[in-house]
């Protein structure tokens, strides 16, 4: 018998995906880190205790959002463990920001990709998509996207991306530029480079993931604050010690709360969570988009409320130190929604309660 027999060569394959990822490599090459934003807070009441506000800008990435940072892992991470090879169609349920990266970074590829959405997902958002060159597919319920999404997989021969399992897997959270890495090293020469608290939401649980491993992996004194709209399942999940919570009902913030407790979240790295009132997020993104003079998205409107009362409890007790959040998309892609007053007052947001508890923080730097 030959000493070869049995044997098979994948040339052609690996060519692909060694290219594959050079193209992704070389996108991320050409894109500058995003900013650090310091926000400006009113001086009448800073200058009693030494506080500092940062934005890290993740609305500036190619496709517009936070998102683009996670798809770029997703498409790593598939291409990485063979998953993703040149014909395959790449699948995902989303009908938001990651769909759009995603599609993105398909194109790139030149990969086919579709996004499975429930037919109620509004038409700005297919629009969107379609623009990157994806292509969309609709079930009825918020519940069939991820049985839909295996079962298109199945049908193709192609690979379900998941983001909700493999948001925590995909990225490097030691290091290798991820977005807990950025802030750390844009902080290191302000006043307060490490700072007391970083705030983000969850929609897959990745990023927390992502800054919770980190700050413990280089021992930093700061803590992870998670911050969570209504109807999600995150905020009970994390209060009761469970991750079997599902909520009957869909968070009406765009791109954070899941009716489910996602495989991705991962509690044990969160030092806190807040519940964040929907009327208080858009609120906060309203008085934010005045204050920067530039709108931004309804999640960046959470952040930015947990964010103010962390603030105001450090001066409520005298302590200096900085806030890191995150600017997570531009609110121009929400002008006909969140930034509507009819669409606002057609979907029950009430925003005047909220609003003057963010008047009353920026005028004397307390949270009622």
């Amino acid at each position: 018998m030959s000493l070869s027999a049995g044997t098979a060569s994948h040339t052609r394959p690996r060519q692909w995906v060694d290219n594959a990822v050079r193209l992704i490599e070389a996108d991320a090459k050409r894109s500058a880190d995003t900013h650090l934003l310091r926000y400006p807070l009113p001086t009448a009441w800073r200058d009693r205790v030494d506080v500092a506000l940062y934005l890290k800008d993740e609305s500036t990435h190619i496709t517009g959002s936070l998102k683009h940072r996670l798809a770029r892992s997703l498409f790593l991470y598939g291409l990485c463990n063979g998953w993703i090879g040149e014909n395959t169609t790449v699948i995902e349920a989303s009908s938001g920001s990651t769909a759009v990266s995603e599609a993105y970074f398909a194109a790139l590829l030149g990969l086919p990709f579709i996004a499975v959405m429930t037919a109620s997902t509004s038409a700005s958002k297919i629009a969107l998509i379609e623009a990157q060159g994806g292509r969309c597919h609709f079930v009825e319920e918020s519940s069939q996207v991820y049985a839909e999404a295996q079962r298109l997989a199945e049908e193709t021969g192609g690979h379900y991306l998941d983001q909700f399992t493999n948001a925590e897997r995909a990225t490097d959270w030691r290091g290798n530029n991820n977005i807990a890495e950025s802030i750390f090293e844009q902080m290191r020469l302000e006043p307060h480079p490490i700072p007391e608290w970083v705030v983000v939401g969850a929609g897959t649980g990745g990023t927390s993931a992502t800054i919770g491993r980190y700050i413990r992996y280089r021992r930093h004194a700061t803590q992870l604050c998670v911050v969570d709209p209504e109807n999600s399942a995150f905020f009970p999940g994390y209060t009761q010690g469970r991750n079997d919570v599902v909520i009957d009902a869909s968070s009406r913030i765009e791109g954070i709360g899941r009716p489910r407790v996602e495989p991705s979240f991962l509690p044990g790295v969160v030092d806190r969570m807040v519940a964040v009132p929907d009327g208080a997020s858009v609120a906060a993104a309203h008085h934010v988009s005045r204050v920067l003079g530039r709108r931004v998205g309804p999640s960046t409107g959470t952040n930015l409320w947990g964010a103010f009362q962390l603030l105001a409890e450090m001066i409520a007790h005298g302590r200096s130190g900085s806030v890191v959040t995150l600017l997570a998309d531009s609110g121009d892609r929400y002008a006909d929604t969140y930034f509507d007053a009819d669409w606002l007052n057609a979907h029950g947001f009430e925003l005047s309660e909220p609003a003057a508890v963010l008047s009353e923080f920026e005028h004397s730097g307390s949270w009622s």
